[in-house]
């Protein structure tokens, strides 16, 4: 018997699982769920739920930080009377962690002191995430010593691209020297939906074709044939693509250039100003959708009569789109499903309807009163009948992915 622990650690947010798994031919089983939001933006709401207990959102004070929101958890969990699972903190068996940028890291690896230290080389090319996971990992090996702590890395999933999708037209010696390639991102995430959209169509994973959406504060679209990743909107870190809550996505790489009280004269007078560390701040956490709206809350800019909501909304579904069109080449017209997931794909039938919609000329089409409907099921067909090609919507999970990966592979 072990018991998982699987941790989602945001730049704002911790999230945390409880598994129970008897051998590694058995599902996970969920025992617990909680989390910790608001950690920028105090006060921050803690939330757990296991059995019967259902806490609500409480707002916690004096918790500002990962590891200490992964120690409240942590202690709630334990005290937690209807988890009788962790009567005491040592029970937890394995730790997952999610570790947004893995570099060369094909697949899940057991953390140690060269693994730890190579992660932290990395975070410069996922800093909203890498460096909350890595703050978690060092408290975990602190509070739990006897548990095995394992990363999970979003950039695994996409290790099957060609090179003709992965290889940026620079120097390759340069490229090679520094690894500057695209690795893609949201991989816990696509190989969950993958997976799960393959039993739904009643295919084998390696005879399934998708279209797949993750789109929530952090938006990439990904073409999965055959059960791999052929392509990801995302690059070298998860700035590149679609943008986002606070992220630019494309853009045209002078702009930065253009980005100074000097705008309009490019020159090296003109950015000497202009840091690199500054530069990435910018089009990470000062752009997106708050840059044009003033907010980052997508349900309020779909509903909003604001011209700039409305902007937002539609450069939003602009890129999407191009992706599907994109893709759906890439994948040769054979795509068995376009899949939306994610909070805003789970959420936003608005967003899915504009976007069949001018996806309609490929085969895709929405049965309105399905597309309406709450989402409870893991994966729920909202396409109309007689559709060319399905549209469905699918509720990722990366912390029951991480465990089922851990179950399959760490437990005997």
């Amino acid at each position: 018997m072990a018991i998982i622990l699987s941790i989602n650690a945001g730049s704002s947010s911790v999230k945390a699982s409880v598994y129970e798994v008897s051998s590694s031919s058995s599902p996970p089983t969920p025992l617990a769920e909680a989390s910790i939001s608001g950690l920028t933006a105090p006060p921050a709401t803690f939330t757990l739920t296991a059995g019967s207990t259902n806490t609500g959102k409480q707002e916690i004070r004096d918790v500002d930080t990962q590891e200490s929101a992964f120690e409240y958890i942590l202690d709630h969990l334990q005290a937690c009377e209807t988890l009788p699972q962790i009567s005491d903190k040592h029970d937890i068996t394995h730790v997952c962690h999610r570790v947004v940028h893995g570099g060369d890291y094909p697949d899940a690896h057991i953390i140690d002191d060269n693994t730890f230290h190579h992660l932290q080389d990395l975070t410069e090319l996922a800093p909203l995430h890498n460096a909350s996971a890595l703050a978690i990992v060092k408290t975990c090996t602190k509070l739990l010593p006897n548990a095995k702590n394992i990363a999970y890395f979003d950039t695994s999933f996409h290790g099957t691209m060609p090179d003709a999708a992965k290889t940026y037209p620079i120097d390759p010696r340069v490229a090679k020297e520094n690894k500057l390639r695209k690795y893609g991102f949201h991989g816990i995430s696509y190989s969950f939906i993958t997976r799960s959209v393959a039993g739904f169509l009643g295919k084998g994973i390696d005879a399934t074709n998708i279209i797949a959406l993750h789109l929530g504060s952090g938006a990439s679209a990904c073409a999965v044939k055959g059960g791999k990743s052929v392509d990801n909107s995302m690059g070298l870190t998860p700035l590149a693509g679609l943008p986002g809550a606070t992220r630019s996505g494309d853009v045209d790489p002078s702009l930065i250039f253009h980005f100074t009280h000097d705008a309009g004269k490019p020159t090296p007078g003109s950015t000497r100003k202009m840091h690199i560390s500054q530069a990435e701040d910018i089009l990470n956490t000062k752009s997106g959708w708050k840059a044009l709206t003033g907010t980052t809350d997508f349900g309020h800019i779909s509903s909003s009569s604001d011209p700039q909501c409305k902007l937002a909304f539609d450069i939003f579904i602009d890129r999407v789109v191009g992706y599907i069109g994109s893709y759906y080449v890439k994948l040769g017209g054979e795509v068995d499903a376009l899949v939306f997931a994610g909070g805003i794909g789970e959420k936003a039938d608005l967003f899915r309807s504009r976007v069949v919609e001018k996806s309609r000329c490929l085969g895709f089409e929405l049965d309105e009163q399905r597309n309406q409907e709450a989402i409870k099921k893991t994966v729920q067909d909202i396409s109309s009948q007689g559709a060319r090609h399905r549209t469905l919507v699918c509720q990722t999970d990366e912390q029951f992915e991480m465990a089922r990966q851990c179950a399959a592979s760490q437990i005997g």
